[in-house]
């Protein structure tokens, strides 16, 4: 079963399946029926869990099933060491991501935060932990501390989303904020993003890609080109034809021009496409030739053109970095792909080293439905 790649669930018999998220993780669960209920109890993560001990432990969960016991309430006594507790699961990520730090003072921070606001859960079984918890955390720092608050919850939702891939978890995160805990306390006005750049509306973009595509300038198919791929300015501007495989309709960039210096793969769609043909019929699609061509020869368009083009178009509340935050605010409030998919199209860096471990792949296929549901929303293909 190692060699299945494929989401979903997959059965090796008798209620055990292979679990397979959209982003790769691979571990081992049990569904059974007790009390006429739907249970899934997880047995590990494939990466430290064989086959042969998947099938001991299901092995075993049963006998308690023929004894009458459910096999997760059995788990949650005492929190062995197959169900740790939060503590355990928050320690062991935080050292996980110790090489990718930039400095011990974001990893102090981490511990601070998660030790004190965290310490009604700390000793707690992970796989116990629900919204009532998080509640009786968050609500005394929510409005006087928001963006404490705001740091502890995403912290823990890291820590749960750790503990589900490596099995220690089932079921969804209670730490999530859309469709959970927005549900439960109060909205608050949201800042914009950590990177602060002025934001377009997700709801204006369509008119204003409208007017976009009637210039035609290089400047104008440029913008064009990074709102539809949510790409960063340089990424854009120093992209070459060499990047663009159009058989796969894939922009592949290289690790050197990426900020985390990790190779990005784009997945196009049909306005993209489109956009590129006209291009390369206008100038030639030299496998070193910018995409972008400025003025001068050998050089793409200035760092400054896509921003001067806004001026010219009278928006002076919105930045070109910023429709990167009108995609990601229109993926978090209108569809249902997951988080994770959405910052993968960033190019955003998510969760720790042994996070991402367990989430081998970029989710290009999950990601490539996203780009064209957004292509879609931008020229109102509902």
């Amino acid at each position: 079963m190692a060699t299945v790649n494929a989401p979903g669930l997959h059965a090796d018999g008798a209620g055990l399946y292979l679990k397979i998220t959209l982003l790769g993780s691979k571990s081992w669960t049990l569904i059974y029926r007790f009390g006429g209920k739907r249970c899934e109890l997880g047995l590990g993560a494939l990466s430290a869990t064989s086959l042969a001990q998947a099938r001991d432990k299901a092995g075993k969960a049963k006998a308690l099933l023929r004894e009458g016991t459910n096999p997760l309430a059995a788990r949650r006594v005492g929190a062995k060491p197959d169900n740790p507790t939060f503590g355990t699961v928050a320690t062991e990520l935080i050292d996980g991501i110790e090489a990718g730090w930039r400095n011990a003072k974001h990893r102090q921070q981490w511990r601070n935060t998660l030790e004190t606001h965290a310490a009604p859960i700390w000793n707690k079984a992970v796989a116990e932990i629900d919204a009532n918890d998080l509640l009786k955390i968050l609500k005394p720092i929510w409005s006087e501390k928001p963006e404490t608050a705001s740091r502890v919850r995403g912290r823990i939702e890291r820590v749960l989303s750790a503990a589900k891939v490596r099995g220690f978890r089932t079921g969804d995160n209670p730490a999530i904020w859309r469709g959970n805990l927005s549900l439960l306390l109060p909205a608050r006005k949201n800042k914009g993003h950590c990177d602060h750049h002025a934001a377009m509306p997700f709801g204006d973009v369509h008119a204003f890609m409208t007017r976009l595509k009637s210039r035609p300038a290089t400047a104008a198919r440029a913008l064009e080109f990074t709102i539809l791929t949510a790409a960063r300015t340089s990424e854009a501007l120093n992209a070459t034809w060499k990047e663009i495989d159009l058989a796969k309709r894939l922009w592949i960039i290289s690790a050197d021009r990426m900020k985390a210096g990790k190779e990005h793969r784009v997945p196009l769609s049909d306005a993209a496409i489109a956009i590129l043909t006209v291009l390369a019929h206008q100038n030639g699609s030299a496998p070193d030739a910018y995409i972008f061509p400025g003025a001068r020869p050998d050089q793409p368009l200035s760092n400054m053109s896509m921003s001067m083009l806004l001026r010219r178009m009278a928006v002076v509340d919105a930045t070109v970095h910023g429709m990167r935050s009108s995609f990601r605010d229109w993926v978090g409030e209108t569809t249902k792909f997951p988080r994770e998919v959405a910052e993968a199209a960033l190019a955003h860096t998510v969760g720790s080293e042994v996070e991402r471990a367990y989430r081998r792949g970029d989710a290009l296929n999950e990601r490539r439905k996203m780009m064209v549901a957004w292509a879609n929303y931008l020229s109102k293909i509902l």
